[in-house]
């Protein structure tokens, strides 16, 4: 089974009530399965949205929707801080949440004004995820780390059932930290033979630290969609270099534009390499817009049309 969502994270944290509901009411009504929200503290000059509180938005929102944060920086936050707030949101969402991580990095002054020192963000969230773990429970936990230590510490009620998190980023510490700390993948910014490769990989880690092989793999990746291909990639290309003031050609091997047909096709590479959750961050002429063809991307790639074109 394929799960496919969108991001639209501008569209979604707005005053205005109706119009998120406007929104939310669209994804749900063209059958998406879930929203996917961003986080960041201060990106790139201070733009960003905090991932649990725009999560907590749509949750709170509409009663059905699924919320992925995709991916929260955790190395930024004090873990206790965290479980709280996941334990928060487990009481008013129960089941509706799965939680991502990463490392960040694109910008590193967000890193450093959040009083972290880059070179460390690695070892913070293992840490933090080792201590979020035990949180998880509801069990009283003693923890001496070298960033964060607690004594007695605990956060009731714990979410019932298990808020999932999922580990973005790529490379060795990505594929060691999900098979020692995560529920599943995220893959961001990667080719359908690298998802692929990182699978094997993390699946192969879990099994020799003796963990139950994590069983979900997904995919977060931007595409422009229009009626034709030269209008998709000059949406992409804008978005992408106002966001990550880069070029959009450093992208465009990790992208995805066109039509709903087109991108289909695409990612249908991303599906055949094991990706079962698909989140498209979209670049169209409107989120109306986005969301419909979103959900003819999804009507697509569930029903194989797009693997078999």
């Amino acid at each position: 089974m394929i799960e496919v969502g969108v991001s639209v994270h501008d569209s979604l944290m707005v005053a205005d009530p109706r119009r998120r509901r406007a929104v939310f009411g669209r994804a749900k009504a063209a059958g998406l399965d879930h929203v996917t929200v961003g986080d960041h503290i201060s990106f790139h000059g201070g733009t960003g949205f905090d991932g649990l509180v725009s999560a907590t938005s749509v949750l709170c929102t509409d009663d059905d929707l699924s919320v992925i944060v995709g991916v929260y920086q955790l190395a930024l936050r004090h873990p206790m801080v965290t479980a709280r707030q996941l334990s928060s949101i487990g009481q008013l969402a129960p089941g509706r949440l799965v939680l991502g991580v990463g490392v960040g990095g694109e910008d590193r002054a967000e890193i450093s004004n959040a009083g972290v020192d880059p070179s460390t963000r690695g070892r913070r969230l293992d840490e933090a995820l080792e201590l979020l773990r035990a949180l998880a429970i509801g069990e009283a936990v003693d923890f001496e780390g070298e960033f964060f230590q607690v004594s007695s510490a605990r956060t009731l009620p714990p979410p019932q059932p298990r808020i999932p998190i999922v580990v973005g980023g790529k490379g060795d510490a990505a594929v060691r930290r999900t098979a020692r700390f995560g529920d599943g993948w995220l893959g961001l910014f990667c080719s359908a033979r690298r998802f692929a490769e990182t699978r094997e990989q993390v699946l192969v880690a879990a099994q020799e630290l003796g963990r139950e092989p994590p069983a979900w793999f997904g995919l977060s990746v931007w595409c422009g969609l229009a009626p034709d291909e030269d209008t998709a990639r000059e949406l992409l290309g804008h978005k992408m270099h106002a966001l990550y003031r880069l070029p959009a050609e450093k992208f465009r091997h990790v992208t995805a534009a066109g039509t709903p047909s087109q991108v289909a096709e695409q990612l249908a590479a991303f599906v055949a390499a094991g990706a079962r959750n698909l989140t498209i961050v979209p670049a169209a002429a409107s989120t109306e817009a986005a969301i419909d063809a979103v959900a003819e991307v999804r009507e697509l790639l569930s029903s194989g049309a797009a693997a078999r074109s």
